[in-house]
């Protein structure tokens, strides 16, 4: 477009070649946002099926992606009922996750003597290996499934609380002090004003805490050893490995990665829903 173009060009033509143009870029965004992930996965996917085919890899070493799918379906029975076991010890720890790291998160924020006191264990629990801590647990805990819960639950637990305390303690002191001139008491100020602050920061090691809790009870599931019925994900690895049926141990960690990609989303779709209207890392991403 020339100069005198732009002079010629009436101000709402130009308003609307932008709008037109900012509204092609949001198309384009929003397409390659799915087809681009796609279209990687797809192209290491073939990648894969081609290394195996060009350089003659035998199945027990290198299956190909149709063998593991073929694996997947034929062992879906016991696949399946294995994923459940996993999965649902990973809920089950990263809901305990969420209400302890929450309520002692809380509990940080209104009393800083009981956060010096208890903070140094729950660094302790987190920079403490699970695999060095899991052989104790399942020998002072009787029952597997909560020596499996207990494992994969010290993993999530710190993100949750570490981060929960941060966004806590991050609420503008200018406002707390409004607070406190206007008379609010110490529950009106969580309640109204610590809270929300805390919200992004809580889902954000929401977030890290559902791939850890996966996680740790694969690790835990791995330290126990135990089969038969009830057995996780973990142990048709271990048992597929002493047997040499790599197909089954690549469909078995297909499952695993597709629960991790599956709780990730969730975490996010959660996040967004409660922070896209009003938090400004929602409202960026989406603009």
């Amino acid at each position: 477009m020339s100069v005198s173009d732009l002079n010629t060009t009436p101000p709402a033509a130009l308003v609307d070649e932008e709008e037109q143009a900012y509204a092609r870029a949001l198309r384009r965004d929003r397409i390659a946002k799915w087809l681009l992930p796609v279209a990687v996965v797809a192209l290491a996917i073939f990648l894969w099926d081609r290394v195996v085919v060009w350089n003659g890899i035998p199945h027990y070493i290198l299956p190909g992606p149709g063998l593991v799918v073929e694996t997947l379906i034929a062992d879906w029975a016991m696949l399946s009922s294995a994923l459940w076991v996993t999965v649902k010890i990973t809920l089950m720890a990263l809901g305990v996750a969420v209400i302890g790291g929450v309520g002692l998160a809380i509990l940080f924020t209104q009393s800083r003597y009981f956060e010096m006191s208890f903070y140094p264990f729950a660094v302790i629990l987190q920079v403490t290996p699970v695999v060095a801590i899991a052989p104790l647990i399942f020998i002072y805990v009787d029952s597997r499934l909560a020596g499996l819960l207990l494992c994969a639950w010290i993993v999530a637990f710190f993100p949750i609380l570490s981060n929960t305390t941060l966004g806590l303690n991050s609420t503008d002191h200018n406002l707390r002090d409004l607070y406190k001139i206007y008379g609010a008491t110490r529950w009106q100020r969580l309640r109204y004003l610590q809270l929300p602050t805390a919200l992004p920061y809580f889902l954000g090691g929401l977030r890290i805490a559902g791939g850890l809790s996966l996680i740790g009870a694969v690790v835990a599931e791995y330290v126990a050893g135990t089969g038969g019925i009830g057995s996780g994900l973990a142990f048709r690895i271990l048992e597929a490995g002493y047997r040499l049926n790599i197909p089954r141990m690549f469909a078995a960690l297909l499952l695993i990665a597709a629960t991790g990609v599956v709780i990730f989303t969730a975490a996010s779709l959660l996040s967004h829903a409660l922070l896209h209207k009003w938090h400004e890392s929602a409202i960026k991403r989406e603009s």
